[in-house]
């Protein structure tokens, strides 16, 4: 008999008293923060969204969100100002950038400001919320419930944080696009997924190519 294959689902992070984690999404666009919202509230965390920089600011001290999703552009005050005055504050929060720009130059002028990561738009929400996890769990604000956050089905691992892939003994490279689609495969084992599904959840929020 057949051994049926089995998926260990990424454990719920919390903070550790236990409590939902945080997150602040600070973007211009009402579409993406209602999408990237409805995401991060599926891992059972509390969200808050703002619209503009100086509302940011306000949030990040009204809310104290364990992390900060934090658009570049804004029509106000930009990202790099708005993180440059939490840092300045005191505020250490864990900051992914979410922005349009993809030069080399750019990223690197938002992680020098202080950011800890950066996803350039059109992007994969699986990839926010993977990311947002390691950031959260590399502070030390979350803590998982139990195990370590691997997927396996048969003899195929997937490590969600190193983004490691093994299949048997064998050490798997796959770009970007190919492991975040595996990860929503692999969690998503034994149920059937549309097209539609797989190109918001894979590929990005806006995807207009075949």
């Amino acid at each position: 008999m057949k051994a049926m294959s089995q998926v260990s689902p990424s454990p719920a992070l919390t903070r550790p008293d236990g409590s939902a984690l945080r997150v602040l999404v600070v973007d211009d666009e009402q579409m993406l923060t209602d999408l990237l919202s409805m995401a991060l509230r599926m891992e059972g965390w509390d969200v808050r969204a703002a619209s503009s920089g100086f509302e940011a600011l306000q949030s990040a001290r009204d809310f104290e969100p364990d992390a900060l999703v934090l658009d570049i552009m804004m029509p106000d005050l930009d990202g790099m100002a708005v993180l440059q005055r939490l840092r300045h504050s005191g505020n250490d929060v864990p900051v992914l950038f979410l922005t349009a720009k993809d030069a080399v130059a750019d990223r690197v002028a938002g992680l020098t400001a202080g950011g800890d990561d950066y996803v350039t738009k059109p992007f994969s929400l699986e990839e926010v919320v993977a990311r947002l996890r390691g950031l959260m769990r590399r502070a030390g604000t979350a803590t998982a419930g139990e195990g370590e956050p691997i997927l396996r089905v048969g003899d195929l691992t997937l490590n969600e944080d190193s983004h490691e892939v093994i299949r048997g003994d064998i050490e798997i490279e796959l770009t970007a696009t190919e492991f975040e689609l595996l990860r929503y495969l692999m969690r998503n084992q034994r149920r059937v997924v549309s097209k539609a599904q797989i190109l918001d959840r894979v590929w990005n929020y806006d995807f207009g190519g075949r």
